[in-house]
């Protein structure tokens, strides 16, 4: 690192409180999906008779549940994906998409949900001559202006087969209907309830993905299938503002520091220095956005000697000063 970084205690007492999951015992994932956090904005179900689509706008994230019958998706960069009854569809970079019956013109979903969805009644329906499909959609956005950057490597669809894994059959199916019960008995607490929801949803497929996807498409989420690249990722989520060289790290892979480097830059797309910078100050935006600290006080904690160096790498990596970021 540059002369301004510091080397901070491990697990200092005040990241411990700001970032409880910092902790040795997380998983890598579930580290940066801590910096995650969904907001459910409805559940709805359909039953639609052929020949039906719906086109759905640019914003929300949205997952699709095919309990009966079946469909064809359509994303924003033309993937087209086929589903049948217990497939679960993902779309998590609010690009839009259609869904419905292969050629049929999509109508807009938004003018469908106004003139159908009522408080009482959650169900859009759709009549017609063909097969009947029944669909579970929920829709979502993520919280804050700093989804980690690192995530765009997702594709704009995640497919998760009903049959992927014998011991998740079923749990896209059971989970949208317990979604449907919350949205539908509005119970004290429900629209909280509804949004965690759709995060075990939304985190579960990404780690049915994650786990199953070819190497060639998950980009550096293929390091976490690489025992010694994750073993080094661990280590700087681990302790996130402690200061290591490539060395250091390479060490903690076992190997060569020139291998470990071309490995590391291959597999996570960042030299292993870059990177451990841009996740500091991914938790330096987070800690901002969740708390009143001074910024002089984050940039302490995140390991920079001075609000000014600190100023000026949160701005080269966001584009934003650290007090705007705050404000959002």
């Amino acid at each position: 690192m540059t002369s301004h970084d510091r080397a901070s205690q491990p697990h200092a007492p005040a990241s411990e409180t700001s970032f409880p999951m910092m902790a040795s015992r997380a998983d890598f994932l579930s580290q940066i999906l801590t910096l995650i956090r969904l907001r459910g904005e409805l559940i709805f179900s359909a039953e639609l008779h052929a020949p039906w689509a719906f086109g759905f706008a640019p914003g929300s994230g949205y997952f699709h549940v095919v309990s009966d019958g079946e469909m064809r998706l359509t994303a924003s960069d033309g993937k087209i994906v086929d589903a049948v009854a217990g497939d679960l569809l993902v779309l998590p970079q609010g690009s839009g998409h259609a869904i419905g019956t292969p050629g049929a013109k999509p109508i807009d979903a938004r003018v469908v949900l106004e003139a159908q969805l009522r408080d009482d009644s959650l169900v859009v329906r759709m009549e017609g001559a063909g097969p009947l499909t029944r669909v579970m959609t929920g829709v979502y956005r993520f919280e804050g202006d700093n989804m980690p950057s690192m995530l765009a490597v997702l594709p704009s669809v995640i497919h998760i087969a009903g049959s992927t894994d014998a011991e998740d059959q079923g749990w896209p199916t059971l989970l949208a209907h317990s979604l449907l019960a919350e949205a539908r008995a509005a119970h004290p607490g429900a629209a909280i309830m509804i949004s965690r929801l759709i995060d075990v949803m939304v985190i579960r497929a990404m780690r049915i993905w994650v786990r199953t996807a070819p190497p060639e498409e998950k980009g550096w989420l293929a390091a976490l299938a690489d025992a010694r690249i994750s073993r080094a990722l661990k280590t700087i989520h681990d302790e996130p503002f402690r200061r290591r060289s490539v060395a250091d790290l390479a060490a903690t892979a076992g190997m060569s520091r020139s291998n470990f480097a071309e490995r590391f830059s291959t597999l996570v797309g960042a030299g292993p220095l870059h990177y451990q910078t841009r996740w500091r100050l991914l938790l330096a935006s987070d800690m901002l956005r969740r708390s009143d600290i001074l910024v002089s006080e984050v940039a302490r904690r995140v390991g920079y000697e001075s609000e000014a160096a600190f100023s000026r790498a949160f701005k080269a990596q966001f584009g934003i000063p650290p007090m705007i970021a705050r404000g959002n």
